[in-house]
């Protein structure tokens, strides 16, 4: 059993939904990464996504989009990203890591070799936003051959033929974007996304886990009460942005890196609370 399907299996078991926190890797900086890896574990994530930067996130908010911008002016790369992950499994082999992106990087590394080296560094799963399921055919077939799931994006507009495209070729679980836009807008319709939820289970024997616009405990119980899981990316990315001085020549300046790291925990942390209350 995957990682990703166990951790499902394991929170089912317990009657409770999986929290998914997303990170830029890079962000802050790369020596950072690792650490707040493991401090997002320890604040309750079930799951993390690490964001692979990228020059154009058509998908992103400004927040997620400045971490990318961060990262990239100190030359953080597809391979950087992989190395974080191998850190990362040194002392965690539990956690099922996702990895986030868009196909430009995966395209220029190869798909056959971007597999092989993402189950190498201990990479579960990858969604990437720009690959339309109809068209990554050999794409998926890569990844499951290497053992990652390949997971696809949702959102309200998706069509029932599409809602049928994507469960044809998903695992590990599907994420729904629960608003119409990019990553940090806040105005979620529950009733919408209830229906939606509804409309997916009818193909989707995946797991569905739901983001864009969750910023705190009470929207992430909201949602988890209709969906499998709750991601929530813009606004940890905040609190990391929070304590950042100045960027000079690509460094990236931290008022306190220990209190940044407590801080990114403690309100994961809270908000993995309102979920289980």
């Amino acid at each position: 059993m995957s990682r990703i399907k166990n951790a499902f299996h394991e929170l089912t078991r317990q009657d409770r939904k999986a929290l998914i926190p997303f990170i830029t890797a890079g962000d802050p900086e790369l020596l950072v990464t690792v650490e707040l890896m493991h401090a997002l574990v320890r604040g309750g994530a079930d799951i993390i996504e690490l964001g692979v930067p990228f020059s154009d996130p058509m998908a992103d908010g400004p927040v997620i989009q400045r971490a990318s911008e961060r990262a990239l002016r100190q030359g953080v790369g597809l391979v950087d990203v992989l190395e974080c992950v191998r850190k990362f499994r040194v002392n965690d082999k539990k956690t099922p890591v996702v990895l986030m992106g868009y196909a430009n990087p995966i395209e220029h590394m190869g798909i056959e070799l971007f597999a092989a080296a993402s189950a190498s560094a201990g990479v579960d799963g990858v969604l990437i936003v720009d690959y339309p399921p109809e068209e990554c055919t050999d794409y998926v077939a890569r990844l499951k051959a290497h053992g990652l799931d390949a997971i696809f994006l949702l959102a309200p507009t998706s069509t029932e033929q599409r809602i049928e495209q994507v469960a044809q070729v998903a695992s590990g679980y599907v994420y729904y974007v629960s608003v119409k836009g990019v990553t940090g807008n806040n105005a979620i319709d529950l009733t919408e996304v209830s229906q939606m939820m509804h409309k997916i289970k009818q193909y989707v024997r995946v797991p569905v886990a739901v983001g864009f616009g969750i910023r705190d405990g009470a929207t992430a119980k909201l949602i988890s009460n209709v969906a499998d899981a709750v991601v929530i990316g813009s606004r940890l990315i905040q609190e990391v942005e929070a304590h950042k001085v100045m960027e000079n020549e690509g460094h990236v300046d931290l008022i306190n890196q220990e209190h940044m790291i407590s801080s990114v925990q403690a309100l994961l942390h809270d908000i993995r609370q309102s979920m289980d209350c």
